[in-house]
């Protein structure tokens, strides 16, 4: 039995297959810049991925990450209004790292080296349509699901 994360940009949704098998589906939200695949470009990638490191198993839902490690804070609105502009990655961190040579591994395109995440986000971020800065967004309870479902080396197919 093998798993698979489809993610399809366009409808804004991410799909976990068991070999055929449609598991789960899920609302998300990628990059507001749209899709591409260079370093620095706030874009999200397209291609054939894998989950290269899962992060923060058993955080309590809420859980603030910054480079990749948690802050010891919990996400609240009045941390969000003290931190205005801050892009939130809270919960749970599935980080992508490109399969694809040139075009989504290495050099100036490298998905991994671009801290590509799937990650958990405010239940107040709309989601259905592009606004992370390239990352793909989901809702906490959504991502907790997904992070229990996956291991690291799972593929993940992002398409437009």
């Amino acid at each position: 039995m093998s798993k698979h994360i489809f993610i399809n940009l366009e409808a804004q949704q991410l799909e976990l297959y068991e070999n055929e098998d449609c598991l789960m589906r899920y609302s998300i939200s990628s990059g507001k810049n749209g899709i591409g695949q260079y370093m620095g470009s706030e874009q999200t990638p397209l291609g054939r991925h894998m989950i290269y490191r899962k992060i923060g198993a058993k955080a309590p839902p809420g859980t603030v990450f910054v480079g990749r490690q948690a802050t010891g804070e919990i996400y609240t609105p009045a941390l969000a209004e003290q931190n205005p502009g801050r892009d939130w990655i809270i919960t749970r961190i599935l980080w992508l790292m490109g399969l694809e040579p040139g075009y989504n591994r290495f050099g100036q395109c490298d998905t991994r080296n671009r801290y590509i995440y799937i990650h958990g986000t405010p239940d107040s971020t709309i989601l259905g349509h592009p606004g992370s800065r390239g990352c793909i967004r989901m809702r906490n309870l959504d991502i907790i699901n997904l992070f229990d479902k996956v291991e690291e080396g799972c593929l993940v197919t992002l398409r437009r």
